[in-house]
């Protein structure tokens, strides 16, 4: 039997981030990228309302909901405010790797107070000349005594400043991918420098780099084991890519249902611009792709919450809903006419947000590689 409807509480849950992204996120959008700032008070707005982190463990805070469910907070946000979605993935990322591989000194430390939205934690795998090759990676962490003492370069960091970054660094330089190690580093270790990016969008997400310069951190912030921090990252990837493309379609929903009451209130040689099919085809044409798009989206992450397999639905969602949302609002633009390249109206600045994350967490190139290797076999990989 197939049942595509939500439960009762997904239901609810929907409703009440919808009410509270429309009310309290959707309004100070523009702000954040106006201004630059990472959006810190709705972040706390945000755990308040228990949808930081809510796939944690309940002992740390979290509500130990499904993936289905994280994805309809991500999708909901996605509508109200893009900026704010990056303190939620990285919740659900970052969080969700230090809840299945930390220590319980590690869990007990960060986890809490992330939920409570006091302190963000985000990952720093892409390197200036390795990123969708993560294995490429040359940053280095060598064994001195109970320390580790990390060197090394990170690019194009999500929220830049936040309070610690989990680090990946080749701990067996020569094993490749099988001797990389993830590290948790305070923000504030001295040799760890951050620079902030000039960005085209997502200017509240504070995109940076990183130079780690003799970084010295106890042993104790290894993240799990030696050697290991390459599969901790993709299995999660698999999880994250699919949260992006629900929050690339909200963002992507709101811009459509603009473009169609635009349509019915704006007149042209007497009539609503909607009855002309050159604007009303193109909407309906969109409006179907959004749900197919969100249809794929919400399968992938039921999978995962019945453990089965869904790398090659993770990077369908990933390649396609971006670029999807992306193309969506592009149109929403052109429905507004000139007022559509104002900032009078979001449509702008949502193009310019959901354009990030069509390279964040793998390229569509990418992608489509790893369908093919899911598809094909490995031997049909184009490398």
């Amino acid at each position: 039997m197939l049942d595509f409807s939500f439960t009762p509480e997904q239901e609810s849950l929907r409703e009440t981030v919808r009410e509270f992204a429309k009310k309290e996120l959707a309004p100070k959008y523009s702000h954040w990228d106006k201004e630059e700032e990472f959006p810190k008070e709705q972040l706390l707005k945000m755990a308040k309302l228990g949808i930081i982190g809510m796939h944690l463990p309940a002992k740390y805070g979290g509500k130990e909901a499904g993936c289905v469910s994280a994805g309809i907070v991500l999708e909901e946000v996605g509508r109200g405010d893009f900026s704010c979605g990056y303190p939620v993935t990285l919740s659900e990322l970052v969080g969700g790797i230090i809840a299945n591989y930390g220590t319980e000194q590690q869990k007990e430390q960060w986890l809490p107070p992330m939920i409570r939205g006091e302190i963000t934690i985000t990952l720093a795998l892409t390197e200036p000349h390795a990123g969708s090759d993560a294995a490429a990676i040359s940053a280095t962490a060598v064994k001195d005594g109970d320390h580790y003492i990390l060197n090394g370069r990170k690019a194009a960091i999500d929220i830049c400043v936040s309070d610690a970054v989990v680090i990946w660094a080749k701990t067996d330089p020569s094993a490749g991918a099988r001797g990389m190690s993830a590290f948790i580093v305070p923000g504030d270790t001295p040799g760890f420098t951050r620079t902030l990016l000039r960005t085209m969008g997502s200017k509240g997400a504070k995109l940076g780099n990183i130079v780690i310069d003799n970084v010295r951190i106890p042993a104790a912030n290894l993240l799990g084991e030696e050697n290991k921090g390459f599969y901790m990252v993709m299995r999660s990837f698999d999880y994250s890519r699919v949260l992006m493309g629900l929050w690339c379609l909200g963002a992507a929903q709101a811009a459509l249902e603009d473009a169609i009451s635009y349509a019915r209130a704006r007149t042209a040689f007497g009539k609503p611009i909607g009855k002309f099919e050159g604007i009303s085809f193109p909407l309906v044409e969109n409006a179907t792709l959004i749900e197919a798009a969100r249809l794929l989206c919400y399968k992938a992450l039921w999978l995962r919450d019945q453990n089965l397999p869904h790398t090659k639905e993770a990077a369908m969602c990933k390649w396609w809903a971006p670029k999807l949302a992306a193309d969506v609002i592009h149109h929403s633009m052109l429905v507004h006419g000139w007022l559509g390249y104002t900032d009078n109206v979001p449509q702008e600045q949502r193009l310019r947000d959901v354009m990030a994350l069509e390279t964040g967490d793998g390229s569509s190139e990418v992608m489509k590689m790893i369908i093919a290797r899911e598809i094909l076999g490995r031997d049909y990989l184009p490398y």
